[in-house]
């Protein structure tokens, strides 16, 4: 049964090589400020849910039979959203009102087979940004700038990332943008892996 990743995310790329699925990528194509336009107001989780399901329906729609996985991710702090930054500026911006504060990460996975989800998963990782000097700051975006607005948080926990950190809870797996766990225990439930 063909895989199919409906993500251009690198790290939901790696997550999935990394547990050694045979898969293909296709881009979904979801306008997703459309989606957050028409769910304004909805919290992190429903919005991440919502974004994940979208993806995997898009590519579900243009490859029948297929196991397609959707993904996404949203960061919420003090009641408010976050995007990925749309620049290093806004990433900057994002980085200080981040820091000395604890903030949710939602990631959300969905898996659609023949245009209808068939199963999706939440999780929620709580992380503490330790309260860092703009000099550390400045230090981070100038070795993170390849990168930098290509993750809702301005950080990748698996790079220098993490030196923004004092405590983090919540899986691994789930702040790298992909619940994986939860994924492959149903794959394999779903014979897609062997078990």
């Amino acid at each position: 049964m063909p895989v199919v990743l409906a993500s251009t995310s690198i790290a939901r790329r790696a997550l999935l090589q990394g547990a050694g699925i045979a898969f293909e990528i296709v881009a979904p194509g979801v306008d997703e400020d459309a989606v957050k336009r028409e769910l304004a107001g909805a919290d992190a989780a429903s919005l991440a849910t919502a974004l994940a399901d979208r993806k995997a329906l898009a590519v579900s729609a243009r490859r029948p039979g297929a196991v397609v996985i959707g993904g996404d991710s949203t960061l919420a702090c003090d009641g408010r959203l976050f995007d990925k930054p749309a620049d290093i500026d806004a990433a900057c911006e994002q980085l200080r009102f981040l820091r000395g504060r604890v903030h949710e990460l939602q990631s959300a996975v969905s898996v659609a087979r023949d245009g209808e989800v068939v199963w999706r998963h939440i999780d929620t990782a709580r992380l503490a940004m330790r309260p860092f000097s703009d000099d550390f700051l400045t230090r981070y975006v100038d070795a993170s700038r390849d990168w930098l607005t290509s993750s809702v948080g301005a950080y990748r926990l698996e790079g220098t990332g993490a030196q923004l950190f004092e405590r983090i809870d919540g899986d691994y797996f789930t702040i790298l943008g992909l619940p994986l766990l939860p994924l492959l225990a149903w794959l394999r439930s779903a014979g897609v892996l062997r078990s």
